[in-house]
Order: structure tokens, then sequence, then C-alpha cells
């Protein structure tokens, strides 16, 4: 079983880390752009599945609130650091703070950290400003309304799968999501460093 789930991952990170490429959003400021966005970028998958697996895993700790939570927390701050940006406000180390996301959200779901849901929320929260303003200074003059919504609802999506995925694999051991984690935490060094 483990050997398969380490197959199955190895083969999603390396069919994802190529994907870097997304539609301009300066040409293609749509819906389809703005829902694509989230789902061609590795960074952008590690990051919205890990929110998922964190929320996940401190749901399972009698705290059914971070289910949607926790999510709600990321898509709602993403949406601000979009208008932030979509209005000129510009924040410092926009990409390194992408990056470091990746890396800290994959070690919190390794070390299975049990934050207070609150606290968890303002955690995610903070990443996805940054993630918000990268989606909006990416956008120029393009649709912005349609292209943030086709974002947010994509981002939502990612993030429901990751608490699939972490109720799932929690019913056969609270491993695999630490393992999930720790590849998530190597793959954003392996993205920062490559």
């Amino acid at each position: 079983m483990l050997k398969r789930l380490s197959l199955t991952a190895a083969v999603l990170a390396a069919a994802t880390v190529p994907a870097f490429a997304h539609l301009n959003p300066a040409e293609h400021g749509s819906f389809l752009a703005g829902f694509s966005h989230p789902l061609f970028g590795a960074d952008h998958i590690l990051v919205m599945v890990a929110v998922g697996l964190w929320a996940a895993q401190i749901g399972t700790a009698n705290n059914r609130n971070a289910l949607w939570i926790v999510p709600l927390a990321f898509v709602g701050t993403m949406a601000a650091g979009f208008l932030l940006a979509l209005g000129g406000v510009s924040l410092p180390f926009v990409e390194p703070a992408i990056l470091a996301s990746v890396i800290g959200l994959g070690l919190l779901v390794a070390t299975a950290v049990k934050l207070p849901v609150s606290a968890a929320a303002a955690v995610v929260g903070v990443f996805a400003l940054f993630h918000g303003h990268a989606h909006g200074g990416e956008l120029g003059s393009a649709g912005a309304v349609r292209f943030g919504i086709g974002f947010m609802i994509a981002t939502a999506l990612l993030h429901s799968a990751g608490i699939a995925l972490g109720l799932g694999i929690a019913r056969f051991s609270p491993y695999i999501a630490r393992i999930l984690g720790a590849a998530t935490a190597l793959l954003g060094l392996s993205l920062a460093f490559g």
C-alpha cells in the first residue's frame, strides 16, 4: 500500500513540476483563465491541497469547524490580496512568500501541528495574502471579476480535495498525511532552489 501511494505521489509531483505555464491572464482575463490558473502550477496545487490536509488534521482532533474555517480563511484572504494588487498596493517578497508557503504548510502537515482554529486560519491567511496578490499582479487590465471568481472556485475545490484526502487517509493511518506533508515541503524546497 505504501509503495503504491509513494509511486502515485511521485508521478503526480513529476507531472505538476513542469506545469508552471498558465494562460496569460493579461490576454485571457476570463473565468476559465482564473479557474485554470491554480490547477497548472505546482506551487498552487501543493499549497491548496496542503491547506485541506491540515484542516482535516485539525478537524479530526474534535474540532470540525476547522474543515470549513481554515479553507475559507485562505480563500477570503487570497481575495483581499488580489484586490490589493488590483488597487496598485505592492507587497514585498511575494514570490519568496509563496514558495515559503509550500514549505511551511508542508511542514505543518508533516508535523501534524494542532493549532486552535483561529490561529490556523491566521497562518493560512498570511500565506493566502501573497497568493492572491500574485494573481492580481499578473492580471493587468483583463477581466478581474471573472478571473478572480475562477481562481477562488478552483482554490476552494483544491482545498476540498485536500480535506477529502486527509479525512480518507486518516482512516488508515495518520502517518500517511504526515508523509504527504513532508513530500510537499521537499517539493517546495526543490521549487525554491531548483
